[in-house]
């Protein structure tokens, strides 16, 4: 079941997901700059930097599994 992740927004934890994996994003700031899913509230902040680090972690096993 989806989860709202960032309060301001309304933005779902399946739709950054899937923004991440398909963007590569390595921070919060590259986020802010690409995106309007993320602004500087920070009430999110923890939980938007472990699904980019999440991210972050599956293009690596992607790119290590095509090897």
């Amino acid at each position: 079941m989806a989860q709202i992740i960032c309060l301001c927004n309304e933005i779902l934890d399946l739709d950054l997901r899937d923004y991440l994996d398909s963007h590569n994003i390595n921070s919060i700031d590259e986020l802010r700059e690409a995106a309007s899913i993320c602004n500087k509230c920070m009430q999110c902040q923890e939980l938007v930097e472990a699904e980019i680090y999440s991210a972050r972690i599956r293009r690596q096993s992607a790119e290590a599994s095509k090897s």
